[in-house]
Parts: C-alpha cells; sequence; structure tokens
C-alpha cells in the first residue's frame, strides 16, 4: 500500500488544533479525505491551514502540536 505524505509548505509552528480548547482536525488513525484539514502553521501570528491534496486513511502525524517545523518537512503520512 503506497504511503502519502502531507508536507508543511511554509516554516513556522504547527497546530494540530484550531484553538486550545478545540479537539485536533485529525487523530492518529484517522481517515482523511481530499481537501480536509490536518493542521495549521502559525508565522508572526498568520495562521495557514494545511490541507490533505490527497485521500488516506491511517493518518501518522509525524510532529507533535506547537512543533517548530521547516518548509518542506513531512507532517503527516496517509495510506493510499
Amino acid at each position: 500500500m503506497a504511503v502519502k505524505t502531507i508536507h508543511a509548505a511554509i516554516p513556522g509552528i504547527f497546530y494540530r488544533r484550531p484553538s486550545p480548547d478545540q479537539p485536533p482536525y485529525k487523530n492518529d488513525g484517522d481517515t482523511v479525505a481530499l481537501g480536509d484539514t490536518v493542521g495549521l502553521i502559525e508565522v508572526m501570528k498568520t495562521f495557514t491551514a494545511v490541507t490533505a491534496e490527497e485521500a488516506g486513511r491511517n493518518a501518522k502525524f509525524l510532529v507533535e502540536n506547537e512543533e517548530p517545523i521547516m518548509a518542506g518537512q513531512p507532517l503527516v503520512e496517509l495510506e493510499g
């Protein structure tokens, strides 16, 4: 089964939830549809959504919530 990877388009801080008091967009093991938001990247108080460009299942997050990331860094792996 092919593994698909969602990469960071920009550097910043990765957030798995829309705000601290809300649940994550997706959890490990979830199914992800094309266009689903899987997280946010914050750069200088500007938030950019990270969306899936392909559908997949059994999401596996490769970075933690509030972790600093670099552009091009793998964020989520999906089985497809």
